[in-house]
């Protein structure tokens, strides 16, 4: 558990910085976060670190009383639920240096063995129906299933976890106190209901953002052994899961789709290059073994 004053350290810095901040990671790792943030209050800390920090007067208080009220928890390194396995290998493109979580599950215990499914917004029927299946199919078969709670593929995959009561991740880009799309309130309710999360690097209050979609695209890689990617158009941001765990050394999946299809270029591409593995059942996807 972190103390006090590890916890609030950490609260400014997700403030301060916009994630990834891959320099500030790795100061704290080897200062603490304590001392890190007294030095970059001082500005004694590293150029690098210094020109990471874009709110330098950022404040806690609403944090502080979203921890309070209980309507959300804060994991840090520090803390026992922290999927340390999981995210070790994320230091080179920036590790979080905290994680919102809503919901009573555990985030460690969730990841030990989850597949993230993912893929275009502007999804297809035949889109859908894979995606919504394969999250059934995993989540009857004890994975959880990992996605970023968009429309589409996302919300697809989500359900269909739900559907076979099964648990499942929303790794967001805006605070886990907002709704993003509005239309999820209840999706995101059964979600927590049923024993998943919704995670987020975000502080609470914060808004979606084209930066923030990006920058959580290496969250959903690195919380899973693997990585599906079921429609992606050929400037999907589901494309850069598929390189983040390519990075991460995480197994990728693809699912063909038809050649004429806009929402499948992209996917397809990966399967051409061998950046990704055919899979047209949850049977080919192995995430048994791999990172934890």
């Amino acid at each position: 558990m972190p103390s006090r004053d590890e916890m609030h350290a950490r609260l400014f810095l997700l403030r301060a910085a916009e994630p990834p901040a891959p320099a500030i990671h790795q100061y704290v790792a080897v200062h603490g976060p304590v001392d890190a943030v007294a030095q970059i209050r001082h500005r004694t800390a590293p150029t690098a670190v210094l020109s990471e920090i874009t709110r330098p007067d950022a404040k806690i208080d609403d944090d502080l009383r979203a921890l309070d009220n209980g309507m959300a928890r804060l994991l840090t390194p520090e803390d026992g639920d922290w999927p340390l396995g999981r995210l070790t290998g994320l230091a080179s493109l920036g590790a979080p240096l905290a994680l919102w979580v809503r919901g009573s599950g555990s985030l460690a215990e969730l990841t030990s063995l989850a597949v993230t499914v993912t893929g275009a917004r502007a999804s297809s029927a035949y889109g859908n129906t894979i995606a919504a299946d394969f999250g059934y199919e995993l989540a009857r078969a004890g994975a959880t299933v990992v996605s970023g709670g968009s429309l589409g593929v996302d919300e697809e995959a989500h359900r269909g976890a739900l559907a076979a009561e099964g648990r499942t991740i929303a790794v967001l880009a805006n605070g886990v106190d907002l709704t993003h799309p509005h239309q999820h309130a209840r999706l995101h309710q059964t979600l927590i209901e049923q024993g998943g999360l919704l995670v987020s690097e975000y502080p609470i209050g914060t808004p979606p953002a084209r930066i923030r979609f990006h920058a959580r695209c290496r969250l959903l890689a690195a919380l899973a052994a693997a990585t599906v990617i079921v429609e992606a158009g050929q400037r999907s941001g589901a494309l850069a899961v598929a390189r983040a765990a390519g990075e991460l050394g995480r197994r990728v999946y693809g699912v063909p789709g038809p050649i004429h299809s806009a929402t499948s270029q992209g996917v397809n591409e990966l399967l051409r290059t061998g950046a990704a593995t055919v899979a047209s059942s949850v049977e080919h996807i192995n995430y048994q073994e791999g990172v934890r």
